[in-house]
């Protein structure tokens, strides 16, 4: 994926459609995998989109969108 590309999140039921405006990196602490105690030193930064929704900036992990349209 990439800046310009039309995205949906895969985690939200029923989810609007958004933008790719930036690709960053950020640590990302999965529960379901790891558990609860967060050891940010275990994990190294990952992926992200800032994606514009709406009127809203919203930070998701690239493996958490589905491609809409290649922008």
């Amino acid at each position: 994926m990439k800046v310009g590309d039309l995205v949906k999140s895969r985690a939200i039921k029923n989810p609007a459609a958004g933008l790719i405006v930036d690709i960053i990196q950020k640590k990302c602490w999965r529960t379901h995998i790891l558990g609860k105690s967060v050891n940010w030193e275990k994990i190294e930064p990952e992926p992200h989109a800032v994606v514009l929704i709406g009127e809203d900036y919203r930070t998701i992990p690239i493996t958490d969108l589905e491609l809409i349209c290649e922008g």
